[in-house]
């Protein structure tokens, strides 16, 4: 299948909000990613088949050197696929050409997949906030110096590994 990942326009937010409220226990509303489009320091991308069916979509929250991962999800038909990991290598294309230097994020404790694949784009937690999420405590996650030439080696083989794994 032909996955297309490009900035998230206002058209796109019913889809992306129908899909946050699938995944997500405490989702976002519709209004939040309106206003979230409209600020000049946010990135947003979706991800989206030929047909246009959004199946996964991410955010960055630019301020200064550093950029935070907002969110990141993936539609449960889709997991599997590498999808996740070609919305990350997105955001930190989106991050790279922004001028940041660095990428944060917060995750689920109890989020083991979502950390190993935060692990492999060189992010390492660094703190912890108690009951970030409702009901579960966040684990906080820096890469740092996404600028330099041992990073950028590290995307190009993460992006060479996807190329092969998809072809």
């Amino acid at each position: 299948m032909t996955i297309t990942i490009r900035p998230m326009e206002r058209g796109d937010i019913p889809a992306v909000a129908e899909l946050e409220n699938e995944i997500y226990d405490q989702p976002w509303s519709p209004r939040v990613f309106f206003d979230e489009l409209a600020m000049g320091n946010r990135r947003y991308l979706v991800a989206s088949s030929k047909g246009g069916m959004i199946l996964g979509y991410s955010g960055l929250l630019i301020v200064e050197d550093d950029a935070h991962i907002t969110t990141i999800a993936v539609a449960e038909q889709s997991r599997g696929t590498h999808l996740g990991t070609r919305l990350m290598l997105a955001l930190v294309d989106v991050a790279r050409d922004a001028d940041t230097r660095h990428l944060t994020l917060e995750v689920r404790v109890s989020n083991d997949g979502a950390q190993r694949l935060y692990e492999r784009f060189g992010f390492d937690p660094v703190g912890r906030r108690k009951n970030y999420y409702k009901d579960e405590d966040a684990l906080v996650m820096w890469a740092t110096d996404i600028d330099n030439d041992a990073y950028q080696e590290r995307i190009a083989e993460i992006r060479a590994a996807i190329e092969d794994a998809t072809t």
